[in-house]
């Protein structure tokens, strides 16, 4: 099943995505609908409104509680740079505000010249958890989605610390839904992942190569704090970005950035230098 928040006449709603139309689920974005502990039965019996045509996608999660986001964990990017595979993952965060719908512009900000790339998958919590066991964890996943944690290097690099240059306004893109943990589509252990810019493969890799995977980090998390319906877990990033080429290649103003995975769906979006 497909599940995802639409903008309609100026609100938002959320909806099961079946073809080349919407069936509406009675709430007005995924996050709240996610709520309820029966969400996955409803989503499948839904009969609400429907809406046909080309649909204008929000963030597939509207104003999620959490996103947080993991940094190096592809084993063989890791490996090719010469370091050792990390024992615990590698965590920061993103807030709300960062994220777009599948389609819409990404910001380049004015006060940075090197935006990056970077494909991953996108994780939906779907049932609070606390102090979660694999079987837990597992259970708690709503569904996956596709996200790029686009990240501005110059700002990321001015400390040790990496949140100021991953959570600019209007620069993540996610979605274009979110396909539930049950889908066939998402169960074999990798599918395959990419990002292209202005028609360029620039990253290709398996989520099967992941050092720590979805119900990995659901339960590395949930030792932290409490993962409630609709927060995102971003999974990280393979080889490629353009911060490691020699010479360095950055997102430009007019640059058509699309990540996209198998299973999943894909993410289409213009940047556009923001303008004060």
């Amino acid at each position: 099943m497909k599940l995802a928040t639409i903008r309609v006449n100026g609100t938002t709603r959320a909806v099961r995505i079946d073809d080349d139309k919407a069936v509406d689920l009675g709430e007005n974005d995924l996050v709240t609908f996610l709520r309820h502990s029966d969400w996955a039965a409803r989503a499948a019996n839904a009969d609400g409104e429907m809406y046909e045509g080309a649909l204008d996608y929000a963030p597939v999660v509207v104003a999620p509680e959490k996103v947080v986001c993991v940094g190096l964990n592809y084993r063989t990017h890791i490996l090719e740079m010469g370091r050792e595979l990390p024992s615990h993952p590698t965590l920061f965060s993103k807030f709300a505000r960062a994220l777009v719908g599948a389609y819409d512009d990404v910001t380049l900000p004015a006060s940075s010249t090197q935006m990056d790339w970077e494909a991953e998958l996108g994780v939906v919590i779907g049932a609070e958890v606390r102090h979660a066991d694999t079987e837990r964890a597992r259970a708690a996943i709503a569904g996956y989605t596709v996200l790029n944690d686009v990240t501005a290097r110059d700002w990321q690099y001015r400390t040790t610390q990496w949140d100021q240059g991953k959570t600019f306004e209007a620069t993540t893109p996610i979605g274009p839904w979110l396909v539930t943990a049950d889908d066939p589509a998402v169960a074999p252990q990798g599918l395959s992942l990419s990002c292209e810019v202005d028609g360029d493969t620039v990253q290709k890799a398996d989520t099967g190569d992941l050092v720590f995977d979805p119900v990995a980090l659901v339960a590395y998390l949930s030792e932290i704090i409490t993962l409630v319906p609709g927060d995102v877990i971003a999974t990280g990033t393979p080889g490629g970005v353009g911060h490691a080429r020699k010479p360095a290649r950055y997102l430009q103003d007019g640059s058509l950035l699309v990540t996209r995975i198998e299973g999943i769906g894909e993410t289409r979006n213009t940047c556009r230098r923001e303008t004060r």
